[in-house]
């Protein structure tokens, strides 16, 4: 199979092909968990290194597991790389790994994880595979910490707040508060408030899609039209 460039992988994860905006994949933590710009980069990083990690392995056993077993043993990896990063973000992020709770563990379960393994690195050499893993890591993560930072600043007046718990005590300056004795606004903070963001975030991406596809295209310049002729 031919491999795709870097620019193509690129921009199929951050973009075009991105896991939460057009998959719209892995709605169950992304919407759970992105109250704050905190909790949703730290699930994204976790995420992102899941992804990284499991692509790179099931490249590299892709020419030794037979296709009868291939998906149970793509869901072993994935479970085996997120144990380890749950039992980390354990023993050096306690409290944020309290708040996350149980949806560090049903990162096995993300669809987006198991389809990249099966779709993409499975197929591909274990470079592309793993920048694969990356950039739609990213994709995922940049949605979350917008989708967190939508949500805290209308629900809560403020962006970075416990900061502390990822950055350490010395981040607490990182805490911004836009607006002094804000009451909030529940909605944005309750699983509705996430699917309205959610799908606000969603509508932006597809006007900028189709503002690029209605663009005219640039005019030829004078000197290469009469070449050309």
């Amino acid at each position: 199979m031919a491999e795709k460039t870097h620019h193509e992988i690129a921009r199929d994860g951050l973009w075009t092909n991105n896991v939460a905006l057009v998959q719209v994949l892995g709605l169950c933590p992304l919407l759970a968990v992105s109250s704050t710009v905190v909790n949703g980069l730290a699930l994204g990083l976790a995420t992102l290194l899941t992804l990284v990690l499991s692509n790179a392995v099931v490249s590299m056993i892709r020419n030794y597991v037979t296709p009868e077993i291939r998906i149970s043993v793509f869901v072993m990896i994935i479970a085996a790389i997120v144990t380890v990063i749950e039992l980390a973000m354990n023993a050096y992020f306690h409290e944020l790994y309290l708040i996350l709770g149980i949806f560090i563990p049903l990162i096995v379960t993300n669809c987006s994880i198991l389809g990249r393994a099966e779709a993409f690195a499975s197929k591909h050499a274990v470079v592309p595979a793993a920048l694969d893993g990356l950039y739609m890591g990213l994709g995922f993560t940049a949605v979350l910490v917008a989708l967190g930072a939508l949500r805290e600043v209308l629900g809560k007046g403020t962006l970075f707040s416990q900061a502390q718990l990822m950055f350490g005590d010395n981040a607490q300056w990182l805490t911004i508060t836009l607006v002094e004795d804000y009451r909030g606004f529940l909605l944005a903070i309750l699983p509705p408030g996430a699917f309205i963001c959610l799908g606000l975030l969603i509508a932006l991406k597809n006007v900028i899609d189709s503002r690029r596809k209605t663009k005219p295209a640039p005019a030829a310049h004078p000197a290469a039209a009469e070449s050309a002729a």
